[in-house]
């Protein structure tokens, strides 16, 4: 339950998109491309450890909440083990990074271990940014854009030859080029609605405890407008891969998901009960990965 295993695809699904396109650039390496997902998994579920710790010992979450169930602030694990798993998690994580770390050097240093941090710094530390409105462009930024572009980044440097640790992005090796930036958009985007959906749920708790996540902030209007502009995000990318970059029209696979979007977004646009939205969160979660594994086919394709 701590693990929160119903999140796993929401962390393997920028990793299939960032093998769908290392595929079409005809960079893609096995190894790699199974140590990130491994490694992207490690780290959510270590995340997952340190937000359900943190927010119980800091007493944001109460046992009554609406959300799935908190181990720690539903007395059902010692907060000290739950801490405890969350350590163990993150270093396994870490040994597997040092395999990413041989491929891709200095970069996937970087990457790693600042994941790791922004993931305990998401609710824990003395300035838990999650609290303050900043959670959203975390979660953009590290289970998005760094999430797909780094996959994709080990496979292309791998596949370059360039040996063991290089320092820097080897040049010429076509390592990170724009168009796998502009390729996570969707990821970043679907990823943060679910954070979104979460959020908008305990907009009345989280408030009241004093954690001011941007729902908090924003309000129940502008949040839905994010949401909005998330999902619009996310389908429009595509239609730019393939007008933009020279992508085949199968790229725009994943707008066959539109039409059950937006029965989430009729859901996320009209509720705000636990009972409502959260089904809405795990479907938001379904759209993720079924985006995910359309968008990597029709890049392949």
């Amino acid at each position: 339950m701590a693990a929160r295993p119903q999140t796993l695809p929401a962390a393997a699904a920028p990793v299939i998109v960032g093998v769908g396109l290392a595929v079409q650039q005809g960079v893609f390496a096995p190894l790699p491309a199974l140590a990130a997902l491994v490694g992207a998994e490690l780290i959510q579920i270590g995340t997952n450890f340190a937000n359900d710790y943190y927010d119980a010992v800091k007493g944001t979450d109460a046992a009554d909440r609406e959300g799935f169930t908190r181990v720690t602030a539903g007395g059902l694990i010692e907060p000290r083990e739950v801490k405890w798993a969350m350590i163990l998690t993150y270093g396994l994580a870490i040994l597997v990074g040092v395999y990413l770390v041989y491929v891709g050097g200095v970069p996937i240093v970087l990457v790693g271990l600042g994941g790791i941090a922004s993931g305990i710094l998401y609710t824990g530390g003395p300035y838990p940014f999650g609290y303050y409105g900043l959670g959203d462009l975390f979660v953009f930024v590290w289970f998005g854009v760094v999430a797909v572009v780094g996959t994709y980044y080990v496979q292309a440097v791998a596949a370059a030859g360039v040996g063991a640790f290089p320092t820097w992005i080897p040049a010429g090796a076509s390592a990170l080029p724009t168009v796998a930036v502009v390729a996570s958009l969707p990821m970043a985007a679907l990823t943060t609605a679910i954070l979104v959906v979460n959020n908008v749920r305990d907009l009345e708790s989280d408030a009241a405890a004093g954690k001011y996540t941007l729902a908090v902030i924003l309000g129940y209007r502008l949040s839905r407008a994010e949401y909005v502009g998330l999902l619009a995000l996310a389908y429009l990318t595509p239609i730019w891969l393939w007008q933009g970059f020279g992508f085949g029209r199968a790229v725009v696979l994943p707008l066959g998901t539109i039409p059950y979007a937006a029965g989430v977004t009729h859901t996320v646009l009209t509720e705000t009960s636990g009972e409502a939205l959260n089904p809405a969160l795990s479907r938001t979660g379904k759209l993720l990965f079924a985006f995910a594994v359309l968008y990597a086919v029709g890049m392949v394709v």
